[in-house]
């Protein structure tokens, strides 16, 4: 979601040719197939229980990733494509959710990694280092560097050098900057908020949670494995 909402997954391993968002990429392991093959790293599991029967859902609640799922197991139908049903889902909402959010960015001439670096300058309310910045923002730190430079020069940011180590620097917010993020943060609150007018407040609160215990699992399963 937004900037102010925390890391920004998927940043990283930062894509070539800049930041720039394009469509929405198809969920990881779930491209229609063209011949047989299953996702790498699948193995059918033995004894596992038949997963849900999607071809049985009306036409008119299937998603993208039903439709893929659907396909893969015309290919491999003892496949259990439970995983692929929940990641894919979640790597599709996301794309298209940033998708949305893109709209005040680009009218304030800002990607959103820049944006984000800036949310988290702003929402943490004091100065970080590249270093702090990059965990913040889930960016790798030549990434970081990249969007600083460009964030200096247009005077939204800038740095000091640490008193007791030069490499250090301090990077903080310009009256500038603060107020660009203040200014476009609204805009990116209602187009979430219409994004998810389909969901009911009750619907909103389960899917948070569950979206919460799924990620705090995460973090600290695979914060473990990069350790």
């Amino acid at each position: 979601m937004t900037a102010t909402h925390g890391p920004s997954a998927g940043d990283a391993a930062p894509a070539t040719g800049g930041d720039r968002r394009t469509d929405p990429p198809a969920p990881t392991g779930v491209t229609a197939p063209t011949g047989a093959g299953a996702p790498t790293g699948a193995t059918a599991p033995t004894g596992a229980p038949a997963p849900t029967d999607i071809t049985d859902t009306p036409v008119s609640g299937r998603d993208t990733v039903a439709e893929v799922v659907r396909q893969w197991r015309a290919v491999h139908p003892g496949l259990d494509t439970g995983p692929m049903e929940v990641i894919g889902r979640i790597n599709r909402c996301s794309a298209l959710f940033q998708q949305a959010e893109d709209a005040p960015l680009r009218r304030a001439g800002l990607t959103r990694p820049e944006f984000d670096l800036l949310g988290a300058l702003r929402r943490t309310g004091h100065e970080l280092t590249p270093s702090e910045l990059a965990r913040e923002t889930f960016s790798s730190g030549a990434a970081v560097t990249k969007r600083l430079k460009q964030l200096t020069e247009r005077e939204l940011v800038e740095r000091r050098g640490d008193t007791r180590d030069r490499r250090v620097a301090h990077v903080r917010l310009t009256d500038a900057g603060r107020e660009l993020v203040d200014g476009i943060l609204p805009a990116q609150l209602s187009y979430e908020t219409t994004v998810l007018s389909g969901l009911d407040h009750a619907e909103l609160g389960d899917l948070a949670s569950l979206l919460g215990g799924l990620l705090t699992q995460l973090e600290g399963r695979l914060g473990a494995l990069r350790a």
